[in-house]
């Protein structure tokens, strides 16, 4: 393994996919079970996601599974990736945070996003409208506001237990919201790997427009993205095929569904439609043998200057999973706790 990997992060974030002929309450047990694991491997953070009304994601209330997590784990850091602010009242993603921080002290993130449900039924069940994410900079400012005492958008009321308390943020972006988090002064977690141009020219807007602020000195890049690591790189590009099963599913059916076995895939009859998106989702990640994987990682950090990668990958067999993730710490030369 090159040193050059030497002093980066890394880190996991669990979507609790579902699997075929598995139900949801197993996918959260297992998102659990997963930090666990993770957390003795050595990865930096383990964070969980928000997703509403989807067949194949279990996980739909992101700070009541971290604090699951953190209460199974004890070293790793524990936080949301993210919680989609334009979802939800500034001040109660205050004073969900402002609990998991009192409880679990100096192990969690915050980290926040901008998009709203995935459907206009779920968006209407959540009663928000698409134009919600267009006041994301506002939003973030209020919530960062009910921390530290100086939110004005209602006088004389105080997030408790939040206020006070420092939970550091982040924003998650796939572009546009690389300007937001520059102006806010906040780390920016972007991805994803495959887009590579797209996602240098973010990064290079966010490093420039950097506003320094009580809670960063100065830009932290976080990178995300699938990485699969097995012992031949043909058995890593097997563990993508569910996800991009269900990418390209959700692109001609409109739904998102549970992963299914890459045997049962490959016997499927696919339309023209959905084989070009089935092959473009098995394209651009990075996935091989550990050395394969080391070595494509140096690039995409010496490429984009990033502190941090974090891991983002899904798949059908979750003994692959885990291998996966015990062969990605020994290629970038992670220290498993209590080693």
């Amino acid at each position: 393994m090159s040193t050059f990997l030497d002093g980066i992060r890394f880190s996991v974030l669990d979507r609790s996919r579902t699997r075929e002929g598995e139900d949801a309450p197993q996918a959260l047990r297992d998102t659990v079970r997963l930090a666990r694991e993770v957390e003795a491997l050595g990865y930096h953070r383990f964070w969980v996601s928000e997703h509403h009304g989807v067949p194949g994601v279990a996980g739909s209330a992101p700070t009541v599974l971290a604090a699951a997590v953190a209460a199974a784990t004890s070293t790793v850091r524990v936080g949301t990736g993210g919680v989609m602010l334009p979802n939800h009242r500034p001040l109660v993603v205050a004073e969900q945070f402002g609990v998991l921080e009192s409880l679990f002290p100096g192990r969690i993130d915050m980290g926040i996003g901008r998009s709203v449900g995935f459907t206009d039924g779920v968006r209407r069940a959540l009663g928000r409208a698409k134009e919600e994410a267009d006041r994301f900079g506002e939003q973030l400012a209020e919530l960062l506001g009910w921390f530290t005492g100086e939110q004005t958008a209602h006088p004389q009321v105080h997030a408790r237990p939040a206020e006070g308390l420092r939970v550091p943020p982040f924003v998650l972006a796939t572009g546009e919201g690389a300007g937001i988090a520059a102006a806010a002064g906040l780390p920016l977690v972007i991805g994803d790997l495959r887009g590579r141009a797209r996602l240098l020219k973010a990064v290079d807007t966010y490093r420039a427009a950097f506003r320094p602020s009580p809670w960063a000195a100065e830009p932290y890049v976080v990178v995300a993205g699938t990485v699969a690591v097995a012992a031949t790189e043909a058995e890593a590009r097997r563990l993508l095929i569910p996800e991009a099963w269900s990418l390209a599913y959700s692109r001609t059916r409109g739904t998102f569904p549970p992963l299914a076995a890459p045997e049962r895939i490959e016997g499927l009859s696919m339309t023209e439609k959905q084989r070009g998106f089935y092959e473009a989702g098995l394209e651009g990640h990075v996935y091989g043998t550990e050395e394969q994987v080391a070595e494509a990682l140096e690039r995409a950090v010496k490429e984009t200057g990033a502190q941090e990668v974090l891991v983002t990958t899904s798949t059908y067999d979750r003994a692959a999973l885990s291998e996966s993730y015990r062969r990605l710490a020994r290629a970038v030369g992670l220290t498993a706790r209590g080693a």
